[in-house]
């Protein structure tokens, strides 16, 4: 009697079944998603989007300025949209770091839990560990977020400020 075929160690473990009756566009869904081309045109996608609707921010934002700023004028215009600016791309940094820190904790994370595993862990202690070390890892990325935002955001407001402060008074 011959022995039914197994899977060795090294292969990868075969796609779960689909969840509904429409097997063939799961299929092509798994086969789209799984292309690296897809997340790279996906990525330039989300970016394109992003910096579209904050280019017209900072059009908006320069616009009013324009309006507001005699050259008699306080410095409480430039002020304000100067702070405005620095959150405009303190965002966008955040959300371009954010990007990249996604995949990178992704691996570290795998790393960490399948060396657990390899230590002979059980899976309850394991589940556990991923687990905190999962709140750890997303607390440390938070925090990094936040920081390197708020000094891109805060570069980018005095630079802003004195900019168009040496602008208005150039008129």
């Amino acid at each position: 009697m011959e022995a039914p075929p197994s899977t060795s160690p090294t292969s990868p473990p075969p796609l779960p079944p689909p969840p509904s009756s429409s097997s063939s566009s799961y299929t092509l869904f798994i086969t789209i998603m799984s292309k690296r081309r897809t997340w790279v045109f996906l990525f330039v996608l989300v970016y394109a989007i992003l910096l579209a609707s904050l280019w017209n921010s900072l059009k908006s934002i320069l616009s009013w300025y324009k309006h507001q700023a005699q050259p008699s004028s306080s410095g409480w215009p430039a002020l304000y949209a100067s702070v405005l600016l620095g959150a405009v791309f303190g965002l966008l940094s955040m959300v371009a770091a954010l990007a990249v820190a996604v995949p990178a904790t992704l691996v570290t994370w795998i790393t960490v839990v399948v060396l657990l595993a390899f230590f002979g862990k059980p899976k309850r202690t394991l589940v556990l560990e991923g687990r905190k070390i999962t709140r750890e890892i997303v607390g440390f990325v938070f925090k990094i977020l936040l920081k390197e935002g708020n000094l891109v955001a805060a570069v980018c407001a005095v630079l802003g400020y004195f900019a168009l402060i040496r602008k208005n008074s150039g008129e």
